[in-house]
């Protein structure tokens, strides 16, 4: 772990020693972070540009195998291939502060060991001796009871609660106490502006401590910085966040979370690393506009595919619509000449006394009509025939317009899902088809050109 630490450690010292300001080392550090990742971040803006100019490829690969998820993932992984897209590129950026974070952590926590390169556990406690811990730190509540020696395990924060008391009216006595080892040995400044202890944890019961309302005030700006900060990002990345519903949501979400995370990360760790956190949310400011700037045409040219392709999408729309309504028209013909042709070919009825049959003497109930043979009742049963259990006749009638009703609701269904048509759509498409069919038939009655009566017409 020490050969990861170690070189941001050297980082943050030498700032130290060029200014003699802990606060301001810090701020520098979280500046040299932003410039050396700031080209990669940038190509991170520019994947996420080139990922929602995809959003209409992936919408179409929904249509197509949106009911089968391994092959839609494997058109989308291969699409991603063809444009050279790293769909997780713009996301995975937004988590590099988060790492640095983690980094400067243990930085801050053991400064002796970080900054000074000391580790020693008899040298810590010389130094302790020096400038009598046990005392200083039970009455500052660091540790419960004084001990005999100085240990790190009894305080999470001990060592940079000794180091903030090594100042300079007693570096001579602590650099004299350790021998050889105190050459390498400094006193940190870790006041802001005179006022805020940054070796110090804030705490929302302010008043209990020597400056606590500027170490209270400290995770204050931080949440606040990162809300704006979050707004700053929306307000630049508005294109991407009104083509993806995905990453509009994560916006919004961001927007809560984020201040969310800077109030614990104030209320729970040093406050030195509350000002990492605030110098990363203006400098994250700053990098958005310079991204913003640099991706102009970037953002023209994604702009301008994003109209083509909504303009591509209702001219589809309007296409199938009128497919739809072509059909149905079509359909209405079809029907309309098939019922003509059916009328002329039908014979006449003969009225029921002209066969000479009389079709009721051999009806027994509702059973078919027994031309054949004799009907014999008792043929299979000594009883007779087994009696129906309901005397009410079946309405013929009822029956077929049930089915009727039943086959046209399919068709329906048929026609929406051929055309891609919601069933709203579905019933404006009929309705136009059928009132165009309707004016069409009118216009030919009046042009003397049909011979359709008014009972064939209410038919159709």
């Amino acid at each position: 772990m020490d050969i990861i630490l170690m070189p941001f450690a050297w980082v943050i010292q030498q700032f130290y020693n060029l200014f003699q300001n802990y606060a301001l080392a810090i701020f520098l550090f979280a500046l040299v972070i932003k410039v050396v990742l700031f080209p990669f971040s940038l190509k991170g803006k520019k994947g996420m540009i080139q990922t929602t100019m995809l959003q209409g490829q992936l919408q179409r690969l929904q249509k197509m195998y949106g009911n089968n998820k391994e092959r839609y993932n494997l058109e989308v992984q291969k699409l991603y291939e063809k444009e050279k897209v790293n769909p997780m590129g713009g996301c995975l950026w937004t988590f590099i502060p988060l790492i640095f974070l983690m980094i400067l952590y243990p930085i801050i926590r053991e400064p002796i060991h970080y900054m000074m390169g000391i580790s020693d556990p008899d040298t810590l406690n010389a130094i302790a001796q020096a400038v009598n811990w046990d005392t200083v730190a039970v009455a500052n509540g660091w540790i419960k009871e004084a001990a005999a020696t100085f240990t790190e395990t009894s305080g999470y924060y001990n060592q940079l609660y000794l180091a903030s008391l090594i100042t300079p009216d007693n570096l001579a006595a602590v650099q004299a106490a350790v021998g050889e080892a105190g050459s390498s040995i400094f006193a940190i400044n870790f006041d802001l502006f005179g006022l805020i202890d940054l070796s110090q944890i804030p705490t929302l019961k302010f008043w209990t401590v020597p400056g606590g309302f500027g170490l209270f005030l400290l995770p204050v700006i931080s949440a606040a910085l990162s809300l704006v900060m979050s707004l700053v990002s929306q307000k630049t990345n508005s294109f991407s966040r009104q083509n993806d519903q995905t990453n509009n949501s994560t916006m919004k979400t961001m927007l809560v979370i984020g201040p969310l995370m800077s109030l614990w990360i104030g209320f729970a760790l040093p406050a030195a690393l509350c000002i990492y956190w605030i110098a990363n949310s203006l400098f994250s400011m700053v990098q958005e506009y310079l991204c913003a700037i640099l991706l102009r045409k970037d953002y023209a040219e994604a702009q301008a595919k994003r109209e083509e392709r909504e303009r591509q999408e209702k001219e589809d729309e309007k296409r199938r619509k009128e497919e739809a309504r072509q059909e149905r028209i079509r359909r209405i013909e079809e029907s309309k000449q098939a019922a003509k042709g059916k009328k002329k070919t039908q014979p006449k009825k003969k009225e029921s006394g002209e066969s000479g049959v009389n079709k009721e003497a051999s009806r027994v109930g509702i059973r078919a009509y027994a031309r054949g043979r004799a009907y014999d009742p008792y043929r299979f049963s000594p009883d007779g025939p087994t009696p129906y259990l309901s005397e009410t006749a079946v309405d013929d009638a009822a029956v077929e317009k049930a089915l009727e009703e039943q086959a046209e609701k399919r068709e329906k269904a048929e026609f929406a899902e051929k055309y891609g048509l919601t069933e709203e759509e579905a019933l404006e498409v009929e309705k136009a088809a059928q009132e165009e069919a309707a004016a069409a038939v009118e216009e030919t009655a009046a042009d003397g050109e049909s011979e359709t009566t008014e009972e064939e017409t209410e038919e159709l």
